[in-house]
């Protein structure tokens, strides 16, 4: 489930891209996938940005949404910037893409997003189409632990390295920079049984063939560690 929530205000356009990782203003052009992080350069949220009517809207995970409008609305302080939840649902697909509808930015597999007053999709498998793209989720991959390059968030166009500064963007920035990655998401098949552990789950077995599980891998070790974190 997604929740809508629209921003409004005089100050709302400065006050986002203070804000989040992505460039507010390539809105204007479509669809904007970004993410706000802790100070200390973690994750807390993704979500897309778009306009409609000219007003900013934001579409995030509906249960991410009351954590991500409170944090927001500490960061408001005096600004003239209202955070509202919008009449607006999403409706997504991998076909055709009707009228008025938005490329989603991260892939171009993942298809069209559509913001009006009808909700669901046209049936493909979203779970098999992310993991053969290697798209993490929220609350599967990404988790409270994440660092957003780690999580392929260059390669999801979901982080502008330009645009100025934005909370937690310094460890952002030195890990692009001056680091080198050495954790990031990779997609395996699996042949043959094989146990795999969610976080807070018991141990269960997988069938074979699957090609479905994203696993977060130590990317320098000479044959690989990885943490499997197949969605359920």
């Amino acid at each position: 489930m997604r929740s809508i929530h629209q921003i409004t205000g005089t100050d709302a356009r400065d006050f986002l891209q203070g804000l989040v990782t992505n460039d507010v203003n390539k809105t204007s052009a479509g669809l904007v996938y970004a993410a706000i992080l802790t100070p200390q350069g973690k994750y807390l949220a993704d979500f897309f940005l778009f306009q409609q009517g000219g007003i900013l809207h934001l579409d995030v995970a509906s249960d991410l949404a009351p954590a991500l409008v409170q944090r927001l609305n500490m960061y408001r302080l005096r600004a003239d910037v209202q955070i509202t939840e919008a009449e607006l649902h999403v409706r997504r697909g991998t076909g055709p893409a009707p009228e008025g509808a938005l490329s989603d930015p991260r892939h171009p597999a993942l298809g069209w997003r559509l913001y009006g007053a009808q909700q669901g999709d046209d049936g493909t498998d979203w779970d098999a189409l992310r993991v053969a793209h290697c798209i993490p989720e929220t609350g599967i991959e990404l988790t409270p632990d994440t660092f957003i390059l780690e999580a392929g968030f260059e390669r999801l166009n979901g982080v502008d390295f330009r645009k100025g500064c934005y909370v937690g963007q310094e460890v952002a920035a030195r890990m692009k920079h001056k680091t080198e990655l050495r954790k990031g998401l990779a997609t395996v098949a699996i042949d043959g049984a094989a146990p795999v552990r969610m976080a807070n789950l018991p141990a269960r077995s997988t069938p074979s063939p699957v090609i479905a599980a994203l696993f977060t891998c130590v990317l320098t070790a000479p044959k690989g560690s990885c943490r499997p974190v197949m969605p359920q």
